[in-house]
């Protein structure tokens, strides 16, 4: 491809996330209010701190926190970016970062395209794709890891492709560790980066040279992570933050936000019975099939993605592309099955959704060479016209997604609407003695913290008595029940809100029920 088409996709790609960006004046939910707080408070010169609580796994001892005790940094460390050049108070400059990573997607997927076949046609179709990339686009504007994760899968695959070098098992090293950055999944591409490197060495090589290889991977890998290590251990006393591995002991989503964390065992978890236990992975499995149907595949891209892999089986990277998804598929099916199926195969599965993109229009390729020798197609003339309905048809699935999921179409809600609320919220609770510094326990505490300034921690699952426990341990002041967002065991407290003990019920704002805790 020439550079001029290069320059044409991210253009395109960058219109089309403007274009999305247009109608979300805020993060929209709560993974990109952390990511976007996260970056604001680097800039003010807060550090790596929150004044948010959205969980209790790590046991914390109060407001402020250290940040990123389940989430990665590379997402606010790019807010962060955005808002020191472009301006602290702008949530433009907050996602300049994020346009930029948009616009790249699309001429690195041709890139990639083009290494697998050096077919102009078929690499710019791949691009294409990539701009009407259907369930990422609502995504790809905002303070989140979709993005960054699909350019670094991109990039990691297409650095396999480079002439054999000494440079590449550290270039696949730093991809790997930028990728650990963005996501805790991420370790899983510091294995496929050592399995590369393995891979894809000379034919005769001495085990001085595989192992020289081998360590230039973890010392690419620890360029990036070796800081973040150090860091970890000073705030936490551990090289990995301490609330991921509670995930594995869990029995319902909702004990992600228990209070206390302490519940959550190997011991409690075992003894919720094997078929309890075996019953929520097929669960989550039935739900990260679907993603990959839907959100992978776009539906009509899936069978052409599979005539794509089988028609390049041999190569390397598409063996370890499969390797790569297949262990993705597994962590958020048997280790993580409660945040695989309620978003984490969506996140972690972008890493290879460049690959995908290729793929389609090399299997609608074959497929057509095939009708050709058996039907008497006309190729040349068949060609041009599929390939044009395949983009046709992936803007048209893009434009659906973003009218529902971002404008509010057939029945959805309009971005941003939740900023709105709390804005509201906050407005009434300072007319009710809310001070600025006092703590509020919401289903959202980083939206709730970018919407009002005030800090804020989650409302846990529990009864009411869980909840008062938190909140005095924490210091709350008061306390919004929202619609769809209360726990169960505080439904009889939403369905009735007066005369609660320790609680005073303020007001209804929007189907949320606010309440002043009792001293």
């Amino acid at each position: 491809m020439t550079g001029r088409q290069y320059l044409l996709l991210a253009l395109l790609g960058l219109v089309a996330a403007a274009f999305v960006a247009a109608f979300q004046p805020s993060p929209g939910y709560m993974d990109a209010d952390y990511y976007d707080a996260g970056g604001l408070q680097l800039v003010q010169g807060h550090g790596f701190t929150e004044p948010y609580l959205w969980n209790y796994l790590d046991d914390p001892s109060g407001l402020p926190h250290p940040s990123n005790a389940y989430w990665m940094p590379l997402a606010s460390l790019l807010v962060a970016a955005g808002t020191a050049l472009f301006g602290p108070d702008s949530w433009l400059a907050a996602r300049a970062g994020f346009l930029l990573v948009a616009a790249l997607i699309p001429p690195l997927t041709a890139a990639l395209a083009c290494s697998f076949t050096s077919r102009r046609d078929l690499a710019l179709i791949s691009g294409l794709l990539a701009v009407f990339s259907a369930f990422y686009l609502p995504y790809l504007p905002l303070s989140d890891t979709f993005g960054l994760y699909i350019l670094l899968g991109g990039l990691f695959f297409l650095t396999l492709n480079r002439r054999p070098s000494h440079l590449n098992p550290l270039l696949l090293g730093l991809l790997a560790g930028l990728m650990h950055l963005a996501r805790a999944d991420g370790l899983l591409w510091l294995l496929l980066a050592f399995m590369a490197a393995f891979l894809y060495r000379k034919p005769v090589r001495s085990l001085a040279s595989i192992l020289v290889s081998l360590l230039s991977v973890l010392a690419g890998y620890l360029l990036v992570m070796g800081p973040w290590f150090i860091r970890n251990i000073a705030a936490f006393g551990t090289l990995l933050a301490p609330g991921g591995s509670k995930m594995l002991w869990l029995t319902s989503y909702d004990q992600l936000f228990s209070y206390p964390a302490s519940q959550i065992t190997f011991s409690a978890w075992w003894q919720s019975g094997l078929l309890a236990i075996l019953r929520v992975r097929a669960w989550s499995l039935g739900f990260n099939l679907s993603t990959v149907l839907s959100v992978q595949g776009e539906v009509f891209l899936l069978p052409l993605i599979g005539l794509g892999v089988w028609h390049l089986r041999k190569d390397r990277r598409i063996q370890l592309a499969g390797l790569a998804w297949l262990g993705t598929l597994a962590a958020m099916t048997v280790f993580f099955p409660f945040a695989g199926a309620r978003g984490g195969f969506f996140h972690s599965g972008a890493a290879l959704q460049t690959v995908w993109w290729v793929l389609a229009p090399l299997g609608l390729d074959q497929a057509i060479n095939w009708a050709g020798r058996v039907r008497g197609w006309n190729t040349i003339r068949s060609g041009k016209v599929f390939r044009s309905g395949l983009v046709v048809l992936a803007a048209l699935l893009s434009a659906v997604i973003v009218y529902g999921r971002v404008m509010g179409g057939a029945g959805g809600t309009v971005w941003g609407q939740e900023n709105d609320a709390y804005r509201q919220i906050d407005s009434l609770l300072v007319s009710k003695g809310l001070a600025r510094g006092d703590i509020v326990m919401v289903a959202n505490p980083p939206g709730f913290f970018l919407a009002s300034g005030n800090p804020a921690i989650a409302v846990p699952d529990g009864d009411l008595n869980t909840l008062l426990m938190a909140a005095r341990r924490y210091g709350a002041r008061y306390v919004i029940l929202e619609a769809g967002a209360t726990p169960g065991g505080l439904a009889p407290v939403y369905d009735h809100p007066a005369g609660q003990a320790g609680l005073q019920y303020l007001a209804d704002v929007g189907g949320a029920h606010l309440y002043a805790i009792q001293p």
